[in-house]
C-alpha cells in the first residue's frame, strides 16, 4: 500500500465528541478579526467626533457676554 492511498486524518479541533475541521476555524478567527478591526474603527470615529462637538461647547462665541465695569475706582487715601 503506497503513502498515496492511505486514508488522511482530518487536522483541526478535536473536542471529546467530534472534529471541527481546520478551515471552519480559519473563517470563524477572520471573521472575528475583521469585525474587531471594523469596531475599532467605528469606536475611533465615534470619540473624534465626540471630541469635536465637546471643543463646540467650549468656544467663545456660545459662552455668555461678561459685563466688566467701565471705570476704574480710585481709592482715596
Amino acid at each position: 500500500m503506497s503513502a498515496s492511498n492511505k486514508p488522511s486524518e482530518s487536522i483541526g479541533l478535536n473536542p471529546l465528541i467530534f472534529t471541527i475541521p481546520q478551515e471552519i476555524l480559519l473563517q470563524i478567527g477572520t471573521g472575528s478579526v475583521l469585525l474587531a478591526i471594523l469596531g475599532g474603527k467605528a469606536a475611533a470615529q465615534t470619540l473624534q467626533t465626540l471630541g469635536q462637538v465637546s471643543e463646540e461647547v467650549f468656544r467663545g462665541d456660545r459662552l455668555p457676554a461678561l459685563k466688566f465695569p467701565t471705570g476704574i475706582e480710585s481709592e482715596s487715601g
